[in-house]
């Protein structure tokens, strides 16, 4: 199986394929600042200690919540607001979602790296526009779809004149409300692009907490290892210092306090892979 060969830059600082483990990491929504704001700079301390890179990562709008009564985000414009305060205060890279290509270009004056959420990675207008505005793309393998079937997500992108698009492995339906993840995905993907691997939404119960999404938070550990013997080049971890009151996706984040010695786990694992 021969592997993909070349490198992703996401910022002048930071590549992605290379020789340092990447991190996305931070609260699903973009509650508040103040939450933002401990999230990434405790993230960011650990990272700088650890020799990891590190991209922050909220939701202006979670578009795709099981019920219309979840919440959804601090809107499009406050939310951007606060990702922009964060990038400017922390002085790392900020990664969101996108779910309409009209929001692409807005979005993209504002974060680093745009993010094509699972269920939408077929969808080829949003795709094309993330792709015109020559920032990264990460595209979230759908849960539905075969790793060897998201060349054509990343064709589409690339077919705009972007090579700058990887791919994140986020788990597969197994029945209703499970995932499961099968780690031959991540070589297969990783043929095509850089890959990045999605611990805490890999443990979700997708709608199986009736009306909203649990988690199995005690697997992360495992999987996260597996993930990282098997050569990924980088990880999605959504963290809270509270994920018990956190407003989305709660269940199936990695408490803030926990997330030293989570990521010194990882990188032993990820270290040894590379070695």
């Amino acid at each position: 199986m021969d592997l993909f060969k070349d490198k992703v830059a996401l910022t002048d600082k930071i590549t992605l394929g290379g020789d340092r483990m990447v991190l996305f990491a931070g609260p699903c929504a973009a509650e508040s600042y103040d939450i933002c704001m401990e999230t990434g700079t405790q993230v960011k301390k650990i990272c700088e200690e650890l020799g990891i890179d590190y991209v922050f990562k909220a939701s202006y709008d979670k578009a795709n919540r099981t019920s219309s009564g979840s919440y959804r985000g601090p809107s499009m414009d406050m939310g951007l607001e606060i990702l922009a305060m964060v990038r400017n205060d922390l002085k790392v890279p900020v990664v969101t979602d996108v779910h309409e290509s009209g929001q692409c270009a807005e979005v993209a004056a504002v974060v680093d790296v745009l993010q094509i959420p699972a269920f939408l990675c077929r969808q080829t207008d949003l795709l094309v526009a993330a792709a015109k505005t020559g920032k990264p793309v990460k595209v979230k393998k759908g849960q539905f779809m075969a790793p060897e079937d998201m060349r054509y997500a990343l064709d589409k992108v690339r077919g705009e004149g972007n090579n700058k698009v990887f791919l994140t492995e986020r788990g597969s339906s197994f029945g209703y409300h499970n995932l499961v993840v099968d780690m031959r995905s991540l070589p297969i993907m990783r043929q095509y692009a850089p890959v990045v691997f999605d611990v805490t939404h890999s443990i979700q119960r997708p709608g199986g907490l009736g009306g909203k999404s649990g988690g199995d938070r005690q697997f992360a550990p495992y999987l996260a290892k597996a993930a990282a013997a098997a050569g990924v080049d980088g990880f999605f971890i959504e963290t809270h210092p509270q994920p018990e009151k956190a407003l989305s996706d709660g269940p199936n984040m990695v408490p803030l306090h926990e997330m030293r010695e989570f990521l010194i786990l990882i990188k032993r694992f990820w270290d040894l892979s590379r070695s």
